[in-house]
């Protein structure tokens, strides 16, 4: 049975969902793309509340499917296009160093930059989700060392995500990575 290969994109320039876009012609892979004005608050909107009730961008329906949040997004697309080789597949032992580096993503490193960006103190180390910030960048640049991408050798759609992450939070929009 041929696999449901029709995706939507709800996604609002300048922002996460960009990394999405990205993702996907890596992955050469066809998608409907529905734009979310963000600065007139169409996110916020009852109709986008219907696909995604947390008003972000990015999300993607595909089949019956609505996929949310970002590390998710690019697990489920790679997983989708395996013949692109940008997810190592369950039992490749890279497959655990490359769902860590998606989720640490979202986990530690966006939480530690935004405190950064907006000058707030983090938690307590042992209520902080990023432990401290330092640790946090210390641990990205330790793997970061190891090689040209996320996985060493490995280009996968980590990469992908890293590196959008890096353009959206070294614009003035973001912030500044540092």
């Amino acid at each position: 049975m041929p696999v449901d290969r029709n995706i939507t994109v709800y996604h609002s320039p300048n922002s996460r969902s960009s990394g999405v876009l990205t993702l996907l012609k890596e992955l050469d892979a066809p998608f409907a793309l529905k734009v979310v004005n963000i600065k007139t608050g169409e996110q916020r909107q009852p109709a986008y509340l219907a696909i995604n009730p947390m008003g972000k961008v990015p999300a993607v329906k595909h089949a019956d499917a609505v996929i949310t949040e970002q590390a998710a997004i690019y697990i489920y697309l790679a997983d989708l296009f395996p013949e692109a080789g940008l997810a190592p597949p369950l039992g490749d032992p890279l497959r655990g160093p490359y769902l860590r580096w998606l989720v640490f993503y979202a986990a530690s490193f966006e939480p530690a930059i935004v405190d950064r960006a907006l000058q707030r103190d983090p938690a307590a180390v042992t209520m902080c989700p990023y432990g401290d910030y330092e640790t946090m960048l210390e641990t990205l640049v330790d793997q970061l060392a190891k090689g040209p991408y996320m996985l060493g050798e490995r280009f996968s759609s980590a990469d992908v995500l890293w590196s959008s992450a890096v353009v959206l939070w070294s614009s003035p929009m973001g912030g500044t990575v540092h």
